[in-house]
């Protein structure tokens, strides 16, 4: 017999715990790219994240020391369900399995203020990939039409939807199957909308104590605190 538990009384971990490939799309909505300082371009922006910064809902998150300027992305995430290359855009949909939320957790002063630029570094840290609570299958929602939020200590400071993604999920996963081949369960994060704290003024970087909760229609509530 199976024992259930309301999901209030149980802690969840991250839906998916070690992806062979987190990769992440940048500047993949207009507002987003316009507040960077960034100009939209004919070809995404394509960064990734080493899988060992994936963290479940209700995790802390510890502020690294080397870096005074962490900051939040609110995420749609996308779940590979089935191995694939050079994939057609139109059959991409048949290789996703589902959907979370996600927060692309960003050490600006690294990604921005180092030579070179340093994207990996400063979206690699520790826990710097929270997802979840859950993964919801294809079947339940339409991706391209959600509204996702993003709380910071309650105030709202991103919001929009996920039809204003520039480069649309099929094509995101036709384009990289051109360049690796995906596996189940490697993850796609799809590009945060406007209102991160680098784009505001002044900027709003996240210090110890700050809760930041991730809404998306049917993906549920992703909820982390920084310590």
């Amino acid at each position: 017999s199976h024992v259930t538990v309301p999901v209030s009384e149980a802690q969840l971990v991250a839906p998916l715990l070690h992806p062979q490939k987190v990769i992440c799309v940048g500047r993949n909505y207009a507002k987003h790219a316009a507040e960077m300082g960034a100009e939209v371009k004919d070809l995404p922006v394509i960064f990734n994240k080493f899988s060992d910064s994936i963290t479940g809902p209700g995790a802390s998150i510890k502020l690294p020391e080397i870096s005074e300027e962490v900051d939040f992305e609110a995420e749609l995430v996308v779940v590979m369900g089935r191995a694939g290359k050079d994939i057609s855009p139109e059959n991409a949909r048949q290789h996703i399995f589902g959907f979370c939320c996600g927060n692309d957790v960003t050490a600006r002063d690294w990604q921005k203020g180092r030579p070179g630029g340093q994207w990996l570094l400063g979206k690699s840290c520790n826990d710097f990939a929270p997802i979840g609570p859950w993964i919801t299958t294809c079947d339940e929602i339409e991706a391209e039409n959600l509204e996702i939020r993003l709380h910071l200590n309650g105030v709202e400071m991103q919001h929009a939807n996920t039809s204003q993604l520039i480069f649309k999920i099929d094509y995101l996963i036709a384009h990289l199957s051109r360049f690796c081949t995906w596996q189940p369960g490697d993850l796609l994060f799809t590009g945060t909308p406007a209102g991160v704290g680098a784009g505001r003024n002044p900027p709003v970087f996240l210090q110890p104590g700050d809760e930041t909760v991730v809404s998306i229609d049917g993906l549920g509530v992703l909820r982390n605190t920084f310590v």
